[in-house]
Parts: structure tokens; C-alpha cells; sequence
């Protein structure tokens, strides 16, 4: 039979479809838009299967955030090209996949993708239809939902990458930084008595390698840290020919907030004489102020005034 451009056109607006394929439905339903619709619909369904087995490793992260700010949900919806994951409808139905799923309160993808959507067709009828559209193979991958009585921080970066983080006290704006830092840092605990013990020994040993290897093992030709200490040595006094220590004192409370030393070794340097000189910067950087600690004085010290102090240290 014949087909009107107007009925092909008015099949297109309806799927979307391109304009032999709308032809040919209608020529197979006598021209009726309905059924033409129906059935460019299974068909539509066939077609997803078929892509089902493709891989879908771009996509975007679609993210919602409750009008009152307690709750937020995220999801990774993928497809097969960056091109597709531009485009308007794929980005639009990643959108409404992350409204359902912030008042779905979905177990899994399965679940989720089960709830309708405001259209009234589920969110697989409409992944489906989306398919057969676009020509790519589109997968809900996963999602995830939090809530909170203090405040919650959600931050998407890009499409890609998405945040939320939920804090008791502080503020939005605290919470929302936190989001940020958590996008752009991706951190594994979520404080440092989280870390296993095993896990920082082993960052330590590696960071002492490095230091080692940058510092003194590459200054000193292979020089090791055992090269620099003397056997049987008392105190500092027999193996440092010079040495200079400066102290950073608060103005206001006098309290010693960082302290360093230069330190020249002779001894060291005769263990490694192709070294003419080697320099070793010290800082310690204090802590745990106002703690009790329980001083000795040396042999042969002698008290100091307060004036004293701060007029060697340039007041």
C-alpha cells in the first residue's frame, strides 16, 4: 500500500526512529500508526537484546539531590561511545533513572530498573526503546543513595565522576568541600585508625626506600644510613663538627611550634671520601603541646631568663 509523508512523519515524532524504518512499519500495518508503533516497539525490544553483549564502557554519572538537601542518589549509566554519552536523550534519561532512584530505595540494578518512570514506562522499557534509537548498547551499571540528619554533601565533577558525603555538625558548606575532596582524591578510609597496621608499615617502608635513595643514597654515591652513624659513639658531641639548631617560637604564647638542624658529620665523611661535603637537614615538628613531660637537666646547665631567650631568638 502507500505510505504518506505525513504518516512516516508523524511515526518519527512518536519513536524517534529513522524515516525508512517508520516506512517499512507502516507499509507492514497498512497504515496504521498504532499498530506501526507496536510494532517498531518489539522490534526495538529485539535489537536490545541483540547489543546486550556488547561493551558499554563510556557513560555519564547522573546525580539528584532532595529539595530539602537530607538525601541525594547517584548512577553510572554507560553506553558504547563518548559520542552518545553527549548526546541529549541518553544524558536526559540518565537524569530520570537518578530521580527514581533517590525515592525508589532500590536493592540492586535489577530492582531499579523495574520502577517506572514518570512516563509511565519502566526504566528498562525506556533503556530498551533508547537502544533501538540510538543503535548502541546501554546498561544501568550501578547506583547509590545516602541520606543524613546533620548535612550532605554531593558533588559531581564533569560526568564522570560524583561524590556524597554525609557529616553530623559543621555545615553545608563544610560538607560540600568534603564531597570535592573526596571526587578529586577518590581516599580508601575514611580516617587513619581505618588503616590496617599492615598497610602502613608497608607505605612506610616504601617511603623510607625513596628517601633514602633520593636523598642520601644518591648524594653519597650508594651511601647507606648505616655509613653515617658511628660505632660506639656516645652523644652527638663526638661525632658532629658543627651544628646549628633554629627554633620557630609563637610570638604571643612563646611556645616552640617547629624546630630544625644542620648538621655536618666528619666522621661520615670520611667513611665515604669521594664525598667532600655532606649536609643533613633535621625538622621535627612538634605535637601533643601542653602534655606533662618530665624534664632532666644536663650536667653543667645553667638557668636562663625569659629576655634571654627571646633576645637569641630576635625577640
Amino acid at each position: 500500500m502507500s505510505v504518506t509523508a505525513e504518516a512516516v512523519k508523524q511515526l518519527r515524532e512518536r519513536t524517534g526512529a529513522g524515516m525508512m524504518e517508520c516506512k517499512k512499519a507502516l507499509v507492514e500495518t497498512n497504515g496504521d500508526l498504532d499498530a506501526a508503533a507496536e510494532l517498531m516497539r518489539k522490534q526495538g525490544l529485539a535489537k536490545a537484546d541483540k547489543k546486550a553483549a556488547r561493551v558499554a564502557a563510556e557513560g555519564v554519572v547522573a546525580l539528584e539531590k532532595s529539595a530539602d538537601g537530607k538525601s541525594a542518589a547517584m548512577v553510572e549509566v554507560n553506553c558504547e561511545t563518548d559520542f552518545v554519552a553527549r548526546e541529549a536523550d541518553f544524558q536526559g534519561f540518565s537524569a530520570d533513572v537518578a530521580k527514581v532512584a533517590l525515592t525508589a530505595g532500590a536493592a540492586d540494578v535489577d530492582a531499579l530498573i523495574a520502577n517506572k518512570l514518570a512516563s509511565g514506562e519502566t526504566i528498562d522499557e525506556r533503556r530498551r526503546a533508547l537502544i533501538s534509537k540510538i543503535g548502541e548498547n546501554i546498561t544501568v551499571r550501578r547506583h547509590a543513595t545516602m541520606s543524613s540528619t546533620g548535612f550532605l554533601g554531593a558533588y559531581r565533577h564533569g560526568t564522570r565522576i560524583c561524590a556524597l558525603v554525609a557529616i553530623e555538625g559543621g555545615d553545608a558548606a563544610l560538607a560540600h568541600d568534603l564531597a570535592m575532596h573526596v571526587a578529586a582524591s577518590n581516599p580508601e578510609f575514611l580516617s587513619a585508625a581505618d588503616v590496617p597496621a599492615d598497610l602502613v608499615a608497608k607505605e612506610r617502608e616504601i617511603e623510607t626506600e625513596k628517601a633514602l635513595a633520593e636523598g642520601i643514597g644518591g648524594l653519597a654515591g650508594g651511601l647507606g644510613a648505616d655509613d653515617l652513624v658511628q660505632p660506639g659513639a656516645t652523644g652527638a658531641g663526638s661525632d658532629l663538627e658543627t651544628g646549628v639548631i633554629d627554633v620557630w617560637v609563637d610570638q604571643e604564647q612563646m611556645i616552640i611550634r617547629r624546630a630544625s638542624a644542620d648538621v655536618l658529620s666528619e666522621d661520615a665523611l670520611a667513611a665515604a671520601p669521594s664525598v667532600k661535603a655532606l649536609d643533613l637537614d633535621l625538622t621535627a615538628s612538634l605535637s601533643d603541646f601542653n602534655a606533662p613531660v618530665e624534664v632532666t637537666a644536663p650536667t653543667g646547665a645553667r638557668t636562663v631568663s625569659l629576655d634571654q631567650i627571646t633576645g637569641l631568638l630576635g625577640g
